[in-house]
């Protein structure tokens, strides 16, 4: 039996991910490790709480005896709420991670893999044929990038001064049933149920990768299972969509007209467009992503539709207003 160490699990990703590897993985026993900040919801855990031993802590001060693997979802990821409140990101993405990774080094743990982001690498134009590998500059623009570029650092760190046994992966934007309802896909939706304008940035063409968080799992898992120790991998579908094409498609699917998106100020440091290349987790690994882009946004727009129960009671938890620097 192995023990397993989910960190953020009560979170979009991390509660996902723990589902999937309860259900891959039945022998293995199941840490769930949260300190349920506003973006986090046990609830998310209601079907699997029976199965897994579930901690309210926080990364900094994690207990890991016991514990053979780690894999670390726990951060601050709202680019907005960075803009309003950067120490909390340097202080959990960074200080939080090192804290984590040190306590791995003192357990001795068999593997420590560790979530990030496209976001690291900065951005890229519009009109680029280019895409982010494995081996390109990191070169954040917001706090919450480079926040999440330092936790990256100190990964590599332990594993090179210390030899803990890592692996790193970056993903595409996720999205999915459960994702807490500020970002882009659910608060365009959650708006469009409640009768609201969605509010759609002025560089509405900005365009992200997407990639189903179930998809996701599964190259975690692919990682895991069949990775190399100290390597990196990027999670991508190369389909990308632009703030303007998913609030369309929230339209189009709930039947709504376009006379409901309202334009509204860019924030500070908005990326332009990521991009990742992908290959090496395909080629290495045989990971391929399995949910259509368009039928997975329509599922998951209609997941809402049917689970208002889930978030309407975390609507107004969130700590800031895509308006909040322009006054």
């Amino acid at each position: 039996m192995t023990s397993v160490l989910v960190t953020g699990a009560a979170g979009f990703i991390g509660s996902h991910f723990t589902r999937h590897w309860v259900a891959e993985h039945p022998e293995d026993r199941v840490v769930a490790l949260d300190a349920l900040t506003y973006a986090g919801t046990e609830t998310n855990l209601a079907d699997v709480r029976d199965r897994i031993t579930f901690v309210h802590g926080d990364i900094a001060s994690a207990d890991l005896t016991g514990i053979d693997v780690v894999v670390n979802f726990a951060a601050e990821s709202h680019n907005s709420l960075a803009v309003l409140d950067p120490t909390r990101f340097f202080r959990t993405n960074v200080l939080g991670t090192q804290a984590l990774l040190e306590a791995a080094r003192q357990a001795g743990v068999r593997r420590f893999h560790h979530i990030s982001t496209c976001e690291v690498y900065g951005d890229l134009p519009l009109d680029a044929g280019s895409a982010f590998t494995e081996e390109s500059p990191y070169r954040p623009r917001t706090p919450y990038n480079a926040s999440k570029a330092g936790a990256d650092h100190a990964v590599r760190a332990y594993s090179e001064t210390f030899g803990l046994p890592v692996t790193i992966t970056n993903c595409a934007n996720n999205y999915g049933p459960n994702q807490f309802p500020e970002k882009v896909l659910p608060l365009f939706t959650t708006r469009a149920l409640d009768g609201g304008d969605l509010p759609v940035y002025a560089s509405k063409d900005n365009r992200r990768e997407w990639v189903h968080v179930l998809d996701h799992c599964r190259a975690i898992e692919a990682v895991l299972l069949r990775g190399r120790v100290g390597e990196t991998y990027h999670v991508g579908t190369g389909v990308e969509a632009s703030v303007e094409e998913i609030a369309d498609l929230v339209l189009d699917e709930l039947g709504l007209p376009a006379s409901r998106k309202a334009t509204v100020p860019d924030r500070p440091g908005h990326d332009r467009r990521y991009l990742l290349d992908s290959a090496k987790i395909r080629r290495e690994l045989g990971w391929e992503p399995r949910v259509p882009f368009e039928s997975g946004v329509r599922d998951t727009i209609r997941w809402y539709a049917d689970n208002r129960s889930w978030w309407e009671p975390l609507r107004d938890r969130s700590p800031v207003s895509e308006t909040s620097w322009t006054g």
